[in-house]
C-alpha cells in the first residue's frame, strides 16, 4: 500500500519493506510524484528481543537488546544497506535513488512500546551532512518535523530523540550518512534531569532556563561562533566535551515540528556553517554526535526549549577524550580544552 501526504509542501510516500516495517520517502514538492518499487527480498517479520529495567539506585531504565549484537557492521560501500537499490544489492529502501528516506530500524532498540526509525540524508553514500545542499539539508529538517509530529501522537512513546553518530571514532556500524530517531517509551536520563533544573529555574527566577543561557550567551558573546535572524551556535560555558557546540533558535518552541518555514531555512543556514567549521578545526572531517533536545511529549511542554547540541570526543588532532574513572565513574567531567578558546578558534574557521 502506498500513500502521499505533502506536509509543509514537502512530498511524503509511504511504503511497507517485505518484512512488514514502514519505509518513508520525502521529495520536494515540485518534483514528479513517486512511485515506490517493490521490496523483493522477502525477509522475514523482526523478531527483536527487548527488556526494560529500571535501576534501583538511579531510576534510570536500562533497554537490553541483545538482538542488535547481531546488526551489520561496516560493511564495503557496494553492500551499503542504506544505499539505494541496484543489481546485485538490495536494501533498505528499493528505489534505485531517493532524496530523504526514513525507515523502521531491522534492529530496533525498543520494540512494542517505542520505535528507532534510521533517517537517511541522501542516496550519496560518499557525501555527509556537511556537504549537503541549503535545500537538501532543509528537507532533512522537514523530514525531522514530521518524523516528529507522527512519534509525538502514539500512546507508547514520551520522547522522541532525533540524532545523528558520525565516525567510527563515535561508533557507527555503517558509513552511508544517516541519522536515527529513537521513540522512547520512558523519559531518558538526561530529560529528566534538565527538566528538574528548569523547573527550580522556573520557580526561582520566574523565567525559562534554556531561554536565559541563550539570552546570557548572546549578551556575553564570547562563546558565540556564528548566527543569523533566527538561531544562535555557541560553545556552552561549562562545556563537558572537548568540542561541543549548541544551537538555538531565538523563539521559545518545544519541538522541531514547530518552527517556522523561516526558522527551518536559517537552521539549515546556520548548521552547515558549523558543521563546516567543526571539519576545518583540524583539517579532517570531525567525529561527532548531534542531538535534538526537545520538550517531552507529555509533561514540562512549558519548560522545555527546541536546541541541537553537537559534540566530539576529539580533543586534539590526534587525541580521543576517552571517558575514563571521573567520567565513568563518577559522572564528573574534567576537560582538557577551555570553551573560551574552542570558540574562538571555532569563530577564525572559514571566517
Amino acid at each position: 500500500m502506498v500513500s502521499v501526504k505533502t506536509p509543509r509542501g514537502v512530498r511524503r510516500t509511504d511504503a511497507l519493506l517485505s518484512d512488514g516495517r514502514e519505509l518513508i520517502y520525502y521529495d520536494p514538492a515540485d518534483l514528479p510524484a513517486r512511485v515506490p518499487l517493490e521490496d523483493t527480498r522477502g525477509l522475514p517479520a523482526p523478531q527483536p528481543q527487548v527488556d526494560l529495567r529500571t535501576d534501583p539506585l538511579t531510576g534510570d531504565v536500562i533497554t537490553y537488546a541483545t538482538h542488535r549484537n547481531t546488526r551489520t557492521y561496516l560493511p564495503p560501500a557496494d553492500q551499503c544497506p542504506l544505499c539505494a537499490s541496484k543489481p546485485g544489492n538490495p536494501t533498505e529502501i528499493p528505489d534505485h535513488d531517493y532524496n530523504v528516506a526514513v525507515f523502521e530500524n531491522r534492529f530496533p532498540s525498543f520494540a512494542g512500546p517505542g520505535r528507532t526509525e534510521v533517517l537517511c540524508f541522501t542516496s550519496d553514500h560518499n557525501s555527509s551532512f556537511t556537504q549537503l545542499s541549503q535545500g537538501q539539508a532543509r528537507l532533512v529538517v522537514d523530514a525531522w518535523a514530521d518524523r516528529n509530529a507522527d512519534l509525538s501522537a502514539r500512546d507508547d512513546i514520551e520522547y522522541v530523540f532525533p540524532f545523528e553518530n558520525r565516525g567510527r571514532e563515535i561508533g557507527v556500524t555503517l558509513n552511508h550518512p544517516h541519522g536515527q530517531i529513537y521513540g522512547y517509551p520512558f523519559i531518558p536520563p538526561r530529560m529528566r534531569t534538565l527538566m528538574a533544573r528548569a523547573r527550580e529555574h522556573q520557580a526561582v527566577a520566574g523565567s525559562n532556563l534554556f531561554a536565559d543561557i541563550l539570552a546570557a550567551e548572546r549578551k556575553e558573546g564570547t562563546r558565540v561562533i556564528a548566527e543569523n535572524g533566527n538561531w544562535t551556535a555557541f560553545v556552552p560555558e561549562a562545556a563537558r566535551w572537548p568540542v561541543e557546540v549548541h544551537l538555538y533558535p531565538h523563539r521559545q518552541v518545544a519541538g522541531i515540528d514547530d518552527l517556522s518555514i523561516g526558522e527551518r531555512d536559517d537552521f539549515a543556514q546556520l548548521y552547515l556553517d558549523v558543521l563546516g567549521r567543526l571539519d576545518g578545526l583540524y583539517g579532517e572531517a570531525l567525529p561527532y554526535i548531534a542531538a535534538w533536545h526537545q520538550a517531552p511529549v507529555r509533561i514540562d511542554r512549558e519548560l522545555g526549549y527546541l536546541h541541537l547540541e553537537v559534540l566530539s570526543i576529539r580533543r586534539a588532532a590526534d587525541k580521543i577524550k576517552y571517558l575514563a574513572g571521573s567520567e565513568s565513574g563518577m559522572g564528573a567531567f574534567i576537560s582538557d580544552t577551555s570553551p573560551e578558546d574552542v570558540a574562538e578558534t571555532l569563530r577564525k574557521v572559514r571566517s
